[in-house]
């Protein structure tokens, strides 16, 4: 594709995150916004009308065929991405962009990777949290050898599984190279957050077993460490990592600080849509232009992500140790609901 060349996209979902993804397609001059859809009519016109996009509709897949976008951007809750997907690749999109998780099971994410994959579409997930100034910071502390050997990554957040732990997964392998995971141990509790629309366990944590020897702590949901720093419960992810010579974390609502062989450092950074998806709608340009310059948010490493999440959602349900990568299985997230207690 020609280097300049200005792309359409239609943005599906236009609630909070949908919105800030039309904005900032919109923010970027090689963009231009040719369709938006939301089921919520009220939502949908004023959407309409603060974008300026004159081809709206409810039904999403009818609006693609109509537009023939070469960017579909949806931003729905978890239970409807497969169906996306699907009219994503009967309209012939170059490109998906979509939130995270990618899916509710193993079964689901391999049948929309397959269909992808075949097209031939790129895919982008919103870990867009790595943007952050903090985030970019510890990265850097930790590339820069600062920490001495880096045995252990980890991550905490208060918020619940299918809202948080994607991303808290999606950062430590970040900052561990995106080393191949080995094998996971985990365990939760507690069914009463699978009535939300991010259906999860109350609480789930694991190790992961990296293939660099490097081992991952994740927990998520309610008994995961508190960070008592910062007030909002979705800026309350601690994520970091320990070497043989000091440690490096960020926290999303609080900036970042370090113990190195140097000494103590530390920092500002918060979360910041307007400053995080900017870059994140830049690179999806980029991407576009040149099959070199590959997202860091792509779908191959959120898939990676949803592997490692339901491996632990697995080592629940078999009570043992589950191994990588992941092969088809009864949805995880129903088998994890069966034999949880309560």
């Amino acid at each position: 594709m020609a280097a300049g060349q200005t792309y359409s996209v239609v943005v599906a979902g236009m609630g909070k995150r949908g919105t800030h993804h039309a904005d900032a397609f919109q923010k970027n001059s090689r963009f231009k916004l040719v369709g938006l859809c939301s089921r919520d009519s009220a939502r949908r016109e004023a959407a309409a009308g603060k974008f300026g996009v004159s081809k709206t509709s409810a039904d999403a897949a009818a609006l693609l065929k109509k537009t023939r976008p070469d960017v579909f951007c949806f931003c729905t809750p978890p239970d409807v991405r497969l169906s996306l997907i699907r009219a994503g690749v009967e309209a012939g999109v170059k490109l998906i962009a979509y939130e995270k998780p990618i899916a509710l099971s193993t079964r689901e994410a391999m049948e929309m990777m397959h269909l992808t994959r075949a097209a031939g579409i790129k895919t982008v997930v919103s870990h867009q949290h790595r943007y952050g100034e903090h985030y970019r910071k510890v990265k850097e502390i930790i590339a820069s050898g600062v920490l001495g050997r880096v045995h252990t990554v980890y991550g905490t957040a208060t918020g619940w599984m299918t809202h948080m732990l994607s991303h808290l997964v999606d950062y430590t392998r970040w900052f561990n190279d995106h080393a191949e995971a080995d094998w996971v141990v985990g365990q939760a509790h507690g069914k009463s957050k699978f009535l939300d629309n991010h259906p999860s366990p109350d609480y789930i944590g694991g190790l992961i077993q990296f293939s660099n020897g490097v081992r991952g702590v994740v927990e998520s949901g309610d008994g995961a460490p508190d960070v008592a720093e910062v007030n909002q419960w979705w800026r309350k992810c601690r994520i970091g990592a320990q070497g043989s010579e000091g440690f490096a974390e960020v926290l999303t609502g609080g900036g970042w600080r370090a113990v190195t062989r140097d000494g103590f450092a530390s920092g500002p950074g918060d979360m910041n849509y307007e400053h995080d998806m900017l870059p994140y709608v830049q690179e999806i340009a980029d991407w576009l232009d040149d099959e070199k310059q590959v997202h860091p948010c792509n779908g191959e490493n959120a898939y990676k992500d949803l592997e490692i999440m339901m491996a632990l959602c697995r080592s629940v349900v078999e009570r043992g140790k589950v191994t990588l990568p992941l092969g088809p299985a009864e949805p995880e997230l129903e088998e994890l609901k069966r034999v949880l207690a309560g």
